[in-house]
């Protein structure tokens, strides 16, 4: 609700009829000491709810980095589908639980690489 000047001016002529020029002075004083009472009761209430809004949010964080961390949420429960050193033979399984199908093709080759090098000595002493 906006009071323009006019209206203000209409409520001021009013108030002078009514109280008279001797008691208005007096009156503008008390209601002037019950806006800032009501003002200060407001920003203390405000207050009050924001400091209980703090504590509730350290309490959350608080509980939420005290809260143990089961080991099963972080650590897979079954190991790595493809390992090394598996002697060129590829489980059935670990192919299986390839995650995409080129990685499956990949797993299930064997490693001819590694059967077909021949030590360095033997190469370089005979020629």
């Amino acid at each position: 609700m906006q009071l323009g000047f006019p209206e203000m001016m209409f409520i001021f002529i009013l108030a002078l009829i009514l109280f008279g020029p001797k008691k208005l002075p007096e009156i503008g004083k008390q209601i002037g000491k019950g806006l800032s009472e009501f003002k200060r009761a407001s920003r203390e209430f405000q207050s009050q709810i924001e400091d209980e809004v703090r504590k509730l949010e350290v309490e959350t964080d608080l509980k939420n980095t005290i809260a143990p961390i089961s080991l099963t949420e972080t650590v897979a429960a079954r190991p790595p589908a493809l390992t090394v050193g598996n002697g060129g033979e590829t489980p059935i399984s670990s192919v299986e639980s390839a995650s995409t199908p080129e990685i499956a093709a990949a797993a299930s080759e064997p490693d001819h690489a590694l059967a077909a090098s021949t030590p360095k000595a033997d190469s370089a002493g005979n020629a």
